[in-house]
C-alpha cells in the first residue's frame, strides 16, 4: 500500500484501535462520538475508500445505492449486520465484513448477569437501597428465583450460545437448545437438541436468546410461543430486540404469565423502546452492553483493521459477509 487508503470511522473507538488505524490508513475519526445521519455519512464518503461503522449507522438499500463509487468496503465494528442491506451491497460490489468470535465471552457474561438479575430481582433490590426504602429483613423479603439446577433453553446455539451453555453448566443447569441443525456431539456436550422452538419452550425454566436478526427471526418470540413457557420462566435477550414481540412479552410480564425478563437489547433502542418495560418491577434492563469490555472492544477493533488491511492488499478478508 503506497498511498494510504482513507477510512471513515463513524463512532469513537478505543484509543489503541484508533492509533493502530492511523498506522495503516488515513483516518477520519469521530472524536466527539456524535451519531451521524445517513446524509452526513454520504457527504463524508465522497472522500473515503472504506467506512468503518457500528450497528448504530444504518446502511439500507437507498443509502448504499448513493455511496460514491470510491467506497470499496463497509467494515463493521459489530458481529450483527442487520443494519446493512447485504444484497444491495453485493449488487454495488461493496465488501461487507463483521467481527465474529471476539465478543462471545463478554456477551455470555451479560447473558448470565441478566439471568441472575432477573431471577433475583436485582433492579428492585438496588432501587430499595438507593432510595433508602430498605427498612427491614424478613424471610418473605425480596424472594426471587434460583437458577442453580434449573433448565436453560438456548435459542441459537452459535458462538455466543455455546459459551453461555459452558457458563451455565457452572450453575448445574441442564442445557436445552434449538438451532437450525443439531451440534456435533463433541460441541453439544450433552445439551438436548429440539427440532422446533415449540418443543423446547415447555421444557425449560430460563430462555436465553442468541439468534441473529433475520426476516425469519423477527417477532419469533410471540404471544403463542410465550404461552408455551411456564409461569415461573425467565426470558433473557442479548441478541437483537426484533426477535421479541414487545406487546406479547409486556402482556406476559404484567399478568405474571412468566416470572421475569432480563433484556440488553430492544426494538427501537435507545429512545423508542417499549415504555412499559421501564415500569415493570419484574424486568432487569441493560443498555446494550453485551460487548462492552475493554478487552472485547479492542479485539473487535483489531479484527476490523485486519479486514481492512486484507481488502486493500487485494486479499479476501477473513470476516466477509457480503
Amino acid at each position: 500500500m503506497i498511498k494510504k487508503p482513507v477510512v471513515l470511522v463513524t463512532r469513537k473507538l478505543p484509543d489503541t484501535v484508533e492509533q493502530k488505524l492511523k498506522q495503516h490508513f488515513e483516518v477520519i475519526l469521530n472524536p466527539h462520538d456524535q451519531l451521524y445521519t445517513p446524509d452526513e455519512i454520504l457527504q463524508m464518503a465522497e472522500h473515503v475508500d472504506a467506512i468503518l461503522p457500528c450497528h448504530t449507522e444504518k446502511f439500507f438499500a437507498d443509502t448504499i445505492a448513493r455511496l460514491p463509487a470510491r467506497v470499496k468496503a463497509i467494515t463493521n465494528f459489530s458481529v450483527g449486520v442487520d443494519h446493512v442491506d447485504l444484497q444491495a451491497a453485493a449488487q454495488k460490489k461493496v465488501i461487507v465484513t463483521n467481527t465474529p468470535d471476539v465478543l462471545s465471552d463478554a456477551t455470555a457474561e451479560i447473558a448470565m448477569l441478566l439471568m441472575l438479575g432477573a431471577a433475583r430481582r436485582a433492579s428492585e433490590g438496588e432501587r430499595l437501597v438507593r432510595s433508602q426504602q430498605w427498612k427491614d429483613w424478613s424471610p418473605a423479603f425480596m424472594v426471587g428465583k434460583q437458577i442453580t439446577g434449573k433448565r436453560l433453553g438456548i435459542l441459537g446455539m452459535g458462538r455466543v450460545g455455546q459459551v453461555v451453555a459452558q457458563r451455565a453448566r457452572g450453575f448445574n443447569m441442564t442445557i436445552h437448545y434449538h438451532n437450525r441443525h443439531p451440534l456435533a456431539e463433541d460441541s453439544a456436550h450433552g445439551a438436548i437438541f429440539h427440532a422446533s422452538v415449540e418443543s423446547m419452550l415447555p421444557e425449560i425454566d430460563v430462555l436465553s436468546i442468541h439468534c441473529p436478526s433475520t426476516p425469519e427471526t423477527r417477532g419469533l418470540l410471540n404471544k403463542q410461543r410465550i404461552a408455551l413457557l411456564h409461569p415461573d420462566a425467565i426470558v433473557v435477550n442479548t441478541s437483537r430486540g426484533v426477535v421479541i414481540d414487545d406487546e406479547a412479552l409486556v402482556e406476559a410480564l404484567k399478568n405474571r404469565k412468566i416470572a421475569a425478563a432480563g433484556l440488553d437489547v430492544f426494538n427501537g433502542e435507545p429512545d423508542g423502546i417499549h415504555p412499559e418495560y421501564r415500569k415493570l418491577e419484574n424486568t432487569f434492563l441493560l443498555p446494550h452492553i453485551g460487548s462492552a469490555t475493554e478487552e472485547t472492544r479492542e479485539a473487535m477493533g483489531f479484527r476490523v483493521i485486519d479486514n481492512l488491511i486484507a481488502i486493500f492488499n487485494n486479499q479476501q478478508p477473513g470476516d466477509r459477509v457480503a
